[in-house]
């Protein structure tokens, strides 16, 4: 009998810290809890002549502002310097023959060897670009760094080194669809090891957003159509789970929530819209206003109002501050995160 009794207490005491390690694991957070606004500390970036279409993205490379635009008629990348914002160079003709680019992906950048690389999901292969080639040859033609296989692409990455990079993959299924996953890649040798952890368990079509950081040994997923956003440590184990007060499991894509995301440093900051995705009575789409900020323990922190609508935002570490294009009366702006968040 005392045997029996010993094992219950093993057997309870298994099952209580089970529980705990759960609940600290599983977390809430009400995005219009705690609204800061922040409109006045948007500061408008101007691009001079140089004109940029809504489909611009921005990207940080060391000392340079990237953005790409792959509506544009004439080159698709533009260089500025991140410091003054003045216009450098550009690159990247569209294009189906050599060197031309198809259908232009994402940029990825490269500190250590200060480049970026461009996805072309036409030609399906990534191309370099040294940025001091960049900058001094005007007619620098693209060179392919990697292959890309189409049944598996990846379109957003984390680079650390070529036998290294955190990126998300689309995984095609079936013709027109495809289901996105967080794997390695190994561009040397083209081989791919996906994470264990694959998605949320009651999303049947799961569509998110990524962000990867060596520094916090940690990537997120941000759900585009989900109130939900997982913190996995970057050999694909799930450590958090954070679910937003109108998180549920419906496969609809009516509702927007989060479509961008970036850590900064020892933030993690997601574009946050939490409602309807279109105006209804004439299909206009929606654009979020809203950031919403957590530490690295997936704890919320505050939603910050920034008055303009988002389309898409980069982090620059060196001078602590996002840097967004918006669908609004200024297409550029930034906002110096010291003394906000």
């Amino acid at each position: 009998m005392k045997h029996g009794n010993i094992l219950l207490c093993v057997v309870c005491l298994f099952s209580l810290l089970s529980c705990k390690q759960h609940s600290e694991s599983v977390k809430h957070y009400d995005a219009l809890s705690n609204i800061k606004n922040v409109k006045e500390h948007i500061h408008e970036i101007s691009t001079g002549d140089i004109a940029i279409s809504d489909f611009g993205k921005p990207f940080i490379l060391n000392d340079y502002l990237i953005i790409s635009d792959y509506k544009s008629f004439d080159k698709l990348i533009y260089v500025f310097d991140k410091n003054t914002f003045t216009y450098l160079a550009n690159v990247g003709d569209r294009g189906q023959g050599p060197s031309e680019i198809a259908n232009m992906g994402s940029i990825i950048p490269d500190e250590k060897n200060n480049a970026f690389y461009v996805f072309d999901h036409g030609h399906q292969l990534l191309y370099d670009c040294p940025m001091d080639s960049v900058l001094s040859n005007p007619n620098y033609l693209p060179k392919k760094k990697a292959d890309i296989d189409p049944s598996e692409f990846p379109f957003k990455m984390q680079y650390v080194n070529d036998t290294l990079a955190y990126a998300l993959y689309m995984h095609v299924l079936n013709p027109g669809d495809y289901t996105p996953m967080v794997g390695k890649w190994n561009m040397q040798t083209g081989k791919t090891d996906f994470m264990e952890y694959t998605g949320h368990p009651e999303i049947e079509r799961k569509r998110v957003s990524f962000a990867a950081s060596t520094e916090h040994n940690l990537y997120a997923e941000v759900y585009w159509y989900h109130d939900l956003i997982t913190l996995c440590t970057l050999d694909g184990k799930l450590k958090y789970t954070l679910y937003g007060t109108k998180w549920d499991n419906r496969k609809s894509s009516d509702n927007g929530y989060s479509t961008e995301v970036a850590f900064c440093k020892n933030k993690l900051i997601a574009d946050y819209l939490g409602g309807p995705r279109f105006v209804k009575s004439n299909q206009i789409t929606e654009d979020p206003t809203r950031l919403i900020v957590f530490d690295l323990e997936g704890n919320y922190l505050t939603t910050l109002e920034i008055g303009y609508a988002i389309l898409s935002f980069c982090y620059d570490k060196d001078n602590n501050r996002l840097i967004f294009v918006f669908n609004d009366e200024i297409q550029f702006g930034y906002l110096d995160l010291d003394g906000i968040v």
